[in-house]
């Protein structure tokens, strides 16, 4: 059993490993940078749209969610893809429950972005 580091230590690693994880995103999920390019102009977006701060939370957090759910998605991706290349039906399942969950998070996002437009 390897040892656990602790306090500030730990921190550096997390973070270490969570920019690790960002950049392999980056490089290798084209909806991952199309999301992240999309979400730099819908924050720009969001300064001119929203009218207080529980309308820009609103907006800010349905775009960040769209990205966690991605990075999730990817992970579970990568794993079933590390798995084994050969057709099983629970890693297809796996696979479009990532999926549906992105779709879900898109979809809580037009809905939050369209209500708060038009109202």
């Amino acid at each position: 059993m390897k040892a656990q580091h602790h306090g500030i230590k730990r921190l550096v690693n997390a973070t270490r490993y969570s920019i690790k994880g960002f950049r392999f995103a980056w490089k290798n999920e084209s909806a991952f940078r199309e999301e992240i390019i999309a979400s730099i102009f819908l924050l720009i977006a969001c300064y001119f749209i929203a009218e207080n701060s529980i309308e820009a939370i609103l907006l800010v957090a349905s775009i960040i969610l769209v990205l966690i759910v991605e990075l999730i998605n990817s992970a579970i991706e990568a794993v079933v893809d590390r798995i084994g290349p050969e057709h099983h039906d629970l890693a297809g399942a796996a696979k479009d429950m990532g999926s549906a969950a992105v779709l879900v998070s898109l979809i809580l996002f037009i809905f939050t972005w369209v209500m708060i437009i038009i109202f």
